[in-house]
């Protein structure tokens, strides 16, 4: 039976610690599934999932209103993808700023005066930790010497595409990241609004994964 909730704030809340046993029964090079039990009202259930380290993303935006992707293959789902520049939360307790800027120099070979938090998502809460902090990024120069890039990054793509044409490209289907998807819409209705749902730079992050277990 769906009960229906109280009226309040609409926003997610934070779950009681339930946990009874914990265990991590795969452990991966970079993420490990782990187990858990827990009770859960009247009943002990237990669930597996992916334990991230949490990641950001970077929207560039220029002064066309022109928005900075990437084109990167990625193996699970067998594509090239547009993306935007981001990277995992490599270290733990690594402010997430100094990571974005980061991997915005290390991508791109860019880096930005004027940063701002555009969102917080779970990519997906029912299989995975992961939290990801989309920031965006204006007033872009280049680094003043290009990165070395390995592995899938040896063949990145950039394309400088107008907020308009992204949208599009959003709505129809023609792009399926997640992060461009809720960037892109973001940034969107952020314009519309005024710029004032924008959160500074150093905002609080109270979902941010909590990392890798020992």
């Amino acid at each position: 039976m769906t009960h229906v909730a109280e009226a309040g704030p609409f926003a997610d809340e934070v779950a009681e610690d339930t946990v009874l046993e914990s265990s991590v029964v795969f452990r991966g090079a970079v993420w490990d599934i782990v187990r858990e039990r827990f009770r859960f009202g009247d009943e002990e259930l237990t669930r597996e999932f992916m334990s991230h380290t949490g990641a950001v993303a970077v929207l560039v935006l220029d002064e066309a209103d022109r928005i900075l992707f990437i084109r990167q293959y990625r193996h699970p789902v067998g594509r090239r993808d547009w993306e935007l520049p981001a990277g995992l939360l490599d270290a733990p307790g690594e402010d997430p700023l100094d990571a974005a800027k980061r991997e915005l120099a290390e991508e791109v070979d860019l880096v930005a005066e004027r940063w701002d938090v555009l969102l917080d998502q779970y990519t997906s809460p029912g299989g995975s930790s992961e939290n990801v902090r989309v920031y965006l990024a204006r007033t872009v120069s280049e680094t003043p010497e290009a990165f070395a890039r390995t592995g899938e990054e040896a063949e990145l793509e950039q394309r400088w595409v107008a907020l308009a044409d992204a949208l599009d490209a959003v709505l129809d289907g023609s792009v399926q990241n997640p992060f461009v998807i809720s960037g892109v819409m973001a940034l969107h209705l952020a314009k519309e609004r005024g710029w004032s749902t924008l959160r500074p730079a150093q905002a609080d992050w109270p979902t941010r994964s909590p990392g890798r277990p020992e």
